[in-house]
């Protein structure tokens, strides 16, 4: 695909900037009505399979948190997300855009993921509503 195309790509499908793979195992938690579903569909889109639900029993490969500020404690959440995929992989956290109902301050994410052992690496606008926070869980070690 050329660079023109990726572009294009990226512009249409907002999951194209999230870096998702075919193949991937992808585990939603927090899903309810009010989330991104133009982002849920270019997810499956890009995986070649539908996102699995909080009944998955085998690890992911990538975590789609949606957290809203009355979700409870963010900690965690994201404690319980890392236990949920495997070694090395990621967390895709998406909170509410400032001035939404259950939006969560930038300054809790950042101690939230440091305190669960998270590394952010990536924000993006995940649609009209949502933001997107990219977590890094710890390289296994070798």
């Amino acid at each position: 695909m050329s660079a023109t195309a990726d572009h294009a790509e990226e512009r249409t499908n907002p999951a194209a900037r999230l870096g998702f793979e075919p193949g991937q195992v992808v585990q939603e938690i927090g899903y309810d009505d009010d989330v991104e579903h133009e982002l849920r569909e270019g997810i499956e889109s890009a995986i070649g399979q539908e996102i699995v639900d909080e009944d998955y029993d085998d690890v992911a490969d990538v975590v789609l948190l949606w957290f809203r500020d009355e979700d409870g404690d963010l900690t965690d959440a994201l404690v319980d997300a890392i236990g949920l995929v495997d070694e090395g992989g990621l967390v895709w956290l998406m909170t509410p855009k400032t001035g939404r109902d259950g939006y969560v301050e930038p300054s809790d994410i950042n101690e939230a993921s440091q305190t669960a052992g998270l590394s952010q690496t990536k924000s993006i606008n995940a649609g009209k509503d949502w933001t997107g926070s990219r977590l890094a869980t710890p390289k296994a070690k070798r």
